[in-house]
């Protein structure tokens, strides 16, 4: 951050300077520390006006008025401290009436805040990744495209924020609210200049270039709050309800219905047959029509028992930061978590009925939970839809995710470590597969409401989030490589693996 830290008073007319609610600010040792959830900092050596003025921020109803700290020349040597404690500044803006309209936060270091200088005709414009939600203390307008956020708390600027849903100058907005223009160019230049409204120009707005275009609203918020570097939310393992919610049980309880004993394969025959690694890696292919002949019970317990079974099981170990119980499976998952359930809508299996089952990973049994036909055929539908109008597979494993077993655990980040977990289950499926020579295919969509309807789960505590189909030996294994395709870096590789595949039983 530069040594600009502390704004001109020109582009702060009725502003303050305050810390944020929660920040604490004590002195011992001959240093001052100020504390927040968002960060802590300790300073020595600090001139009493300046230690004064932070004891002001912390403690004075709407902070420190900025035209009033450049008036007492504290700008100069308050300027390196308060560089440091940015993400702990609020920017109060006061309206005409002398009250807090606008609170400007900044979220990760280096991002200064500074209002933007508006033409009277600017045409401007809410970003399209502006998101308008509340927490608990009250509205929040942010973006992935920030590190900044502003509440807005009066009811003049919320309708200042909702009234830039369409281009329109400042005076066309004033007009339309029946606000002081002045008053309304000096809040939208902080909306500006903070990132969440943007300036037209040329007749084109920031967010319609290139590349943001090719950005999704859900997909950009997603991929900025599941990181750290432009927010300052809780992330990773904080057990934010260790002391107020008990963690789901490392296994899912068993659905009523009826149970059938998967068979158990035999290691050392395993271990006779399966191809190598590499031939496993190199041969692997998505196969979505399935041969002619079913897959058999014994290749589902075999297939299910090399991929998703519980291998351990252990009580919670508070003293090496796991106050839950957990258990280890084929594939690797974020904290031991295991938050994935398989649920199989099985079409044909020689050795198991038609119906839609749970696969209990502990007791490598399967539940049958919905025997409707209509349930199940549409279920297959949809994956047929989604394989691109491929045949009926054989079974459709349907991956669901028990969601508070990562968010007991995990901020900011337990959605995208359930997808990271299906990636990886994904690999694991697609490998036994491939070893196995059966047909699989992994798929990226599926009815997730459609899912929690037949599987009888509640959609936010336990929520379809993959798909994959399996099925038999394929008749007709697909084209090694396809004409268009240019070999490099030794494609031969595929071809050796795709023949010994070829030559196993």
């Amino acid at each position: 951050m530069t040594i600009d830290a502390v704004p001109e008073a020109a582009g702060f007319t009725s502003a303050r300077l305050a810390f944020r609610p929660g920040t604490r600010v004590s002195e011992a040792d001959g240093a001052l520390t100020i504390q927040h959830a968002a960060g802590a900092f300790r300073v020595r050596g600090l001139p009493d006006s300046v230690r004064g003025l932070l004891e002001r921020m912390a403690s004075a109803p709407d902070g420190e008025d900025i035209a009033a700290l450049h008036a007492l020349a504290l700008a100069d040597r308050a300027a390196t401290v308060l560089a440091r404690l940015e993400v702990l500044v609020q920017y109060r803006l006061l309206d005409d009436r002398g009250r807090v309209a606008l609170c400007v936060e900044t979220m990760a270091a280096g991002a200064v805040h500074r209002p933007a200088d508006l033409g009277s005709d600017d045409r401007l414009r809410l970003s399209r990744f502006a998101l308008l939600r509340t927490d608990e203390q009250g509205a929040l307008l942010e973006s992935p495209l920030t590190a900044r956020r502003i509440r807005p708390l009066t009811a003049d600027a919320r309708a200042l924020v909702t009234a830039l849903d369409v281009p329109s100058t400042p005076a066309q907005i004033a007009g339309r609210l029946g606000l002081p223009p002045e008053e309304t160019r000096r809040l939208l230049a902080h909306l500006v200049g903070a990132g969440l409204v943007h300036v037209e120009n040329d007749g084109r707005f920031p967010d319609t270039d290139a590349v943001l275009r090719q950005w999704e609203f859900h997909d950009l918020l997603f991929h900025a709050r599941s990181r750290i570097g432009r927010h300052d939310y809780p992330f990773g393992g904080t057990f934010p309800f260790k002391d107020e919610i008990s963690p789901l049980p490392a296994v899912r309880p068993a659905h009523s219905g009826r149970v059938v004993e998967l068979p158990r394969p035999d290691v050392e025959t395993i271990l006779e047959h399966d191809p190598q690694l590499t031939t496993v890696l190199e041969g692997r292919r998505s196969i979505r029509a399935h041969g002619e002949k079913p897959i058999t019970l014994a290749q589902l317990g075999e297939f299910l028992y090399r991929t998703a079974r519980v291998r351990a099981h252990t009580e919670p170990l508070p003293d090496r930061g796991m106050p839950y119980a957990a258990t280890t499976r084929p594939y690797p998952t974020g904290g031991a978590g295991y938050d994935l359930e398989l649920y199989l809508s099985v079409h044909r299996c020689d050795g198991l009925s038609p119906g839609i089952y749970h696969y209990d990973p502990a007791k490598h049994t399967v539940t049958l939970v919905n025997e409707d036909t209509s349930d199940r055929q549409a279920m297959l539908d949809v994956a047929r839809l989604s394989a691109g109008r491929a045949p009926a597979p054989d079974i459709l494993i349907t991956l669901t995710s028990r969601f508070q077993r990562l968010g007991w655990k995990y901020r900011s980040l337990p959605y995208a470590a359930t997808l990271k977990n299906v990636g990886v289950l994904y690999q694991t499926m697609y490998l036994v597969a491939t070893a196995m020579n059966l047909s699989a295919c992994a798929l990226g969509g599926g009815d997730a409401d459609l899912a929690a309807r037949a599987f009888h789960v509640d959609y936010l505590e336990e929520s379809s989030v993959g798909e994959f189909l399996l099925g038999g030996s394929p008749d007709d294994p697909p084209l090694s490589t396809h004409s268009a395709w240019s070999p490099v870096n030794n494609h031969d590789w595929y071809f050796r693996a795709t023949h010994t595949l070829g030559e196993c039983p």
